[in-house]
This record gives C-alpha cells, sequence and structure tokens, in this order.
C-alpha cells in the first residue's frame, strides 16, 4: 500500500497563476493520460479512475472539482467543495459551473502542439472549456514551477548522481579496455549489463538500461543494444557511453552523460576532428547560458540550442545534427522543463532559476556517432556543469 500523499500547496499554485496573469488552472484528467496533474496535485499514484474529473484552482479563492457519480471519491484529498454528474450533460454543466466568471485559464494544452510534452488534453475538452467563453492558455511556464524547479535536496540529490555517473563511465571505459587487451570477446550487450550491475552496487535507478554503441551503431542517437547479436567490441573500435541513472528515492533527480572512447592507442584524424566540432558546439551552448544567466537575462530554452546548432553547422556539419541540444531532468531522465530545443519542437519555455538541464550535441555519420553530453544546473551563485571533468577529447582507451 502507498503512503499517503502530501496536500497540494494551493496558495503557490494560486501566486503563480496570478503571477502568470491568469484566472485560474484548470487540472483534468480520464484515465490517467496527465500525470501532470497528478504530481502537482499530489495525488496517490496508486489510485485506479475511469471517469473523467476536473479540478479547477482559482487565482483567489476556493478551489473546486468535478467527479463522476460512480467515482465520487477521486478527488477527495484536495480541498474545495465537489460537484458530482452522472450523464455528459450534467458533465458538460459542471464544466460551465467550474470556469463561469473566469476569462484566462491555463490548461495542460500548448498550441499548435508546439511544447508536447505539456499537452495532455485532448482538443474536444479545450473546445468544450472555449464554448463557455474561457481563453484556453497554455500551463508549460507554470507546470515548470512545479515540475522543475527542484529543492536544495533534490539538487543535492542530483550531483551525487553526476559523480556517480563519472566514476561508473571511468570504471567502464577502463573495463572494455582491459577484456580487449586480454583478448576476452565481450559485445554490447555485456558491457551494458556490466553498468547495470555498477548501477546496482550504487544503489541507483534508471528507467531504461544505457546506449552503449560502437562504430555505425554510435550514429544511431538512440540506438539499444539487443541481448542476443549485439555487436562485438573489438581494438579499432569507436565507443559512445550514454549512462543516465537517480537515487533510490521518489524525489530524486537523474543526471546523464555521454562520453566516447577510441579503442586504440591514437585516435584517428576524422573521430577527433569530428569530437572538436561536438564539443565545440557544447561549450558554445554552455557559454551562453553562462552569459546570459549572469547577466540576470532570460534566456529560452530554444536560444540554447541555436547556440550550439550555428557553432556545428558553421563546421559544414549540421544536417549531422539531428535531435535537439538538451532535455529537462527531473524525476524522470526526460523532466517537464524547458528543453533545449529550436529543432524537433520549438520551445520558448524561459529556463528557471533551480532548474537542471542537459546539454549533448551530436554529430551522427554513417560511419560513426559522436555526442557530448554534460549536465547543467542553474543556482542562486549562477551555473554548475556537475559531473566534472567533462570530456575534452575522446579517450584513446589502448593507449597506456
Amino acid at each position: 500500500m502507498s503512503a499517503a500523499p502530501k496536500s497540494p500547496d494551493i496558495p503557490a499554485i494560486q501566486s503563480a497563476i496570478r503571477a502568470a496573469g491568469l484566472d485560474g488552472w484548470l487540472f483534468h484528467s480520464f484515465r490517467d493520460l496527465d500525470p501532470i496533474s497528478r504530481r502537482i496535485l499530489k495525488r496517490d499514484l496508486d489510485s485506479f479512475e475511469t471517469r473523467r474529473w476536473f479540478y479547477l484552482v482559482p487565482a483567489a479563492g476556493e478551489p473546486a472539482k468535478l467527479v463522476h457519480s460512480i467515482e465520487r471519491g477521486a478527488l477527495d484529498g484536495l480541498p474545495g467543495p465537489k460537484s458530482i454528474y452522472l450523464s455528459w450533460k450534467e458533465l458538460r454543466d459542471g464544466v460551465a459551473k467550474l470556469v463561469s466568471g473566469h476569462r484566462k485559464i491555463a490548461m495542460q494544452y500548448s498550441p499548435k502542439n508546439s511544447i508536447p510534452y505539456v499537452s495532455r488534453v485532448d482538443a474536444g475538452t479545450v473546445e468544450l472549456v472555449r464554448s463557455y467563453g474561457v481563453e484556453v492558455h497554455t500551463s508549460a511556464d507554470l507546470v515548470q514551477r512545479f515540475e522543475a524547479v527542484l529543492t536544495e535536496e533534490q539538487i543535492a540529490t542530483h550531483i551525487r548522481a553526476a559523480t556517480h555517473l563519472r566514476e561508473v563511465m571511468d570504471i567502464t571505459f577502463k573495463e572494455i579496455a582491459d577484456r580487449v587487451r586480454k583478448g576476452t570477446a565481450t559485445t554490447e550487450y555485456e558491457i551494458q549489463s556490466f553498468i547495470c550491475d555498477r548501477f546496482r552496487d550504487r544503489k541507483l535507478q534508471f528507467d531504461h538500461p544505457p546506449i552503449v554503441a560502437v562504430d555505425a551503431h554510435a550514429g544511431d542517437p538512440h540506438y539499444g543494444p539487443p541481448a542476443s547479436g549485439s555487436a562485438p567490441i573489438r581494438e579499432g573500435n569507436l565507443i559512445l557511453l550514454d549512462i543516465w541513472a537517480r537515487e533510490k528515492h521518489p524525489d530524486a533527480i537523474y543526471a546523464d552523460i555521454t562520453w566516447t572512447g577510441y579503442l586504440g592507442k591514437q585516435v584517428p584524424d576524422r573521430i577527433r576532428e569530428v569530437f572538436e566540432v561536438v564539443s565545440g558546439g557544447r561549450d558554445a551552448a554552455i557559454q551562453r547560458v553562462q552569459d546570459t544567466v549572469g547577466k540576470g537575462q532570460e534566456l529560452r530554452g530554444c536560444d540554447v540550442d541555436d547556440a550550439a546548432r550555428e557553432h556545428i553547422a558553421g563546421k559544414g556539419f549540421g544536417e549531422f545534427f539531428i535531435h535537439r541540444t538538451g532535455h529537462s531532468l527531473g524525476r524522470e531522465v526526460h523532466g517537464n522543463g524547458a528543453n533545449m530545443d529550436n529543432l524537433e519542437t520549438q520551445d520558448e519555455r524561459r529556463l528557471l532559476p533551480n532548474t537542471a538541464f542537459t546539454i549533448e550535441p551530436g554529430v551522427y555519420l554513417p560511419e560513426f556517432g559522436i555526442r557530448s553530453e554534460v549536465d547543467l544546473y542553474i543556482g542562486k551563485n549562477g551555473v554548475e556543469v556537475t559531473g566534472q571533468p567533462i570530456q575534452t577529447e575522446v579517450l584513446p582507451l589502448l593507449k597506456n
């Protein structure tokens, strides 16, 4: 049985609503299609619901809820009076009553689906709310305040996780080099399993196993080695390791880093050249964050992506940089804060203080791929790159 959930911080939610110039925030879910609402409202993760519910938090005053007759207790842990509907006509009347007197309301909606990570409300429900003369605004920045802004304790969990990852990265590269020197047959999948065991040794958890990719497989940004038939790892291979994990605590925050190594005594010029392009894009993005935050200016996720992309495109590799520059870090490895993205999405959300995210540009060629990933945190003392030291060259794994 799960522990009783905490109560949501309604005054903090209302303060954020007022700061955004809105009249309220309408939460809605059907068959748990909106996990964001569940977390912000601090609802029981094990509750089972099959009917639609609505919960309106106004900018001031008492919240109100609307639930189905056969699931009357669905929102009993939340403050505010309850209305009950049975028929679809009563549902519509109930929604009309909830939003009455409110002109601008936030929902988990994104215009033109620009930010799909917060697009959790279906178009029909948005149409229904609008039919009562209400302007529906995106809750994207509100969600950031409650999903991406970290406490000091959470920041500490991220920093510890990043330290573990750096150590596991070094241990893994040494293990790979030792096996190759000894002529011990090994594969991508076996090294993936080795990393997972190291995470378990350190009591870390992860949602998916890490990426271990050699040569052309490293040119696939989301390659995952199969249990049967994964590539052997041999001398002369480039190998990419992308690893992520967090502590085993409900509020712990992920760390996520990527390094590359070459199984030889000297890194080939072509691999070295591409790494320098990628790391240059990484450093340009880091610099954009540091400079802008240092000046106290606002910075959007898309601006950070532009900085990395402009550098890589300027070196002639723009067509091979086929994913966003970075993503939010949270309780999930891909969090619900601003992503460093002006390619896959146009993420115009502002980077907020006390948030963490990755910077991970890459160049993906047919014969190999290079990605260099670091984690950044915007704290009260400026911008911190966690998991130091960061990679400055492709590691020649058989040099010594």
